[in-house]
């Protein structure tokens, strides 16, 4: 079997070992607050707070560690390292079903986020399987497996967590994770050869160095942490704000549907987004999106119904689902091959930071000025990165082009 087929195969396999890995994590972001909540009687503002401490912890340990998982990924192998993320995650997540506070549950999360990246590690296991001029479809085909994933997560994890509760959620999360460690096992680990004289080892020094020469390349990088902060801000507080609108009825259900209606939104778009980037060029799309995303945040601060945040959350889903795919189909193509481990640990790194500061920056938000603000101060940071990024491609023009295979 020759490598263009095991790449085929390689591809399937990770699409599904991704869409276990996200809808296993995204089966609990709709009830984390709930769950911190039956711990005690605790006031309103008590249980944003540490719901947004309990989903910013577990990206510190991450933005920590995601560079060093890059680097040996390049070389030792990034299937050795698959395997242990998904192995450490997955007990992280089933040691949560057992807690009685909500240290515990802080605890747990820190040592959750020591493993993850998972997703992030499996692009990088693609996308050097993957030729530059077909890397956008190729990753936002693998995205879908991750988005497909998100979309049955939250809607799954809500029911369950209605007629299970929440410890036995937590089980059933776990052993979806083991899943996709298994499929990992049945992959096999190959690189795309390299120009006759191309170095295959670059230190961390040169890694760094081949980054910041490209202006482009930084500001596409520090983007990545913009817009998870913009993103994640809401994450904390959205199962709260469906209460308002809806009811205490069946929350976590209905919590669970706000969460995936973004999730369609990106399954419908993502693989387009990474065809059209294609053709047009990584960057031009980039900012169409940044656009984009930013414009629909804004109205879902303001809305009176739950299903016109569901709308709202749709439409929101089409932009940010070509975000990420396009982002890494970027890196590929200006990253040789064997840095791109530890160029994409970096980029996942800052795409925690953005995890980090995103849901507490968004509780504190909500704790004092409502929920609308979070809404309009996420709008505002996209359009923001955006507006860099266009500033950016017309100060430095000869680093937009688009780099033939």
């Amino acid at each position: 079997m020759d490598d263009q087929r095991y790449s085929k195969r390689n591809l399937i396999i990770m699409w599904f070992a991704n869409f276990f890995i996200s809808g296993s994590m995204t089966m609990v972001l709709p009830f984390l607050s709930l769950y911190i909540e039956t711990f005690g009687n605790f006031p309103k503002n008590y249980v944003q707070h540490w719901s947004g401490l309990c989903f910013s912890i577990t990206f510190v340990s991450a933005f920590l560690f995601s560079p060093f998982w890059g680097k040996i990924g390049d070389k030792y192998g990034r299937k050795k390292i698959l395997l242990t993320l998904g192995l450490g995650l997955g007990t992280s997540i089933f040691l949560m079903s057992f807690a009685t506070s909500v240290w515990q549950i802080f605890i747990l999360r820190f040592f959750t986020g020591f493993f993850t990246g998972f997703i992030p590690m499996s692009q990088a296991f693609i996308s050097t399987q993957t030729p530059k001029k077909i890397a956008g479809q190729v990753l936002g085909t693998l995205q879908t497996g991750s988005i497909t994933g998100s979309l049955i997560g939250p809607m799954l994890g809500g029911v369950l967590a209605d007629m299970v509760g929440f410890s036995t959620t937590f089980r059933f999360t776990s052993i979806s994770i083991f899943i996709s460690v298994l499929l990992v096992l049945a992959t096999k680990e190959f690189i795309l050869p390299v120009a006759k004289g191309s170095k295959t080892h670059y230190s961390s020094k040169e890694v760094l160095s081949y980054i910041l020469k490209n202006p482009i390349f930084v500001t596409v990088l520090f983007i990545s942490a913009l817009v998870q902060i913009a993103h994640f801000s809401i994450q904390p507080i959205l199962s709260l704000y469906v209460s308002d609108l809806h009811g205490p009825d069946n929350i976590a259900f209905y919590s669970g549907i706000a969460f995936s209606a973004a999730g369609l939104g990106n399954l419908l778009m993502a693989k387009k987004w990474g065809e059209i980037s294609d053709r047009t060029g990584y960057i031009k799309i980039l900012v169409l999106l940044l656009f984009i995303a930013g414009i629909i945040y804004l109205p879902g601060g303001f809305v009176h119904h739950f299903w016109q945040l569901l709308i709202i959350r749709f439409i929101l889903g089409i932009s940010i689902g070509g975000i990420i795919p396009v982002r890494i189909a970027y890196i590929r193509q200006e990253a040789p091959i064997a840095m791109q481990g530890e160029v994409l640990g970096y980029e996942t790194s800052l795409r925690f930071l953005g995890n980090v500061i995103g849901p507490a920056l968004g509780g504190l938000i909500a704790g004092n000025f409502g929920f609308s603000a979070v809404f309009i101060s996420t709008s505002v940071l996209l359009l923001i990165s955006g507006s860099l990024l266009v500033t950016m491609m017309h100060r430095h023009p000869k680093y937009t082009r688009q780099q033939s295979a």
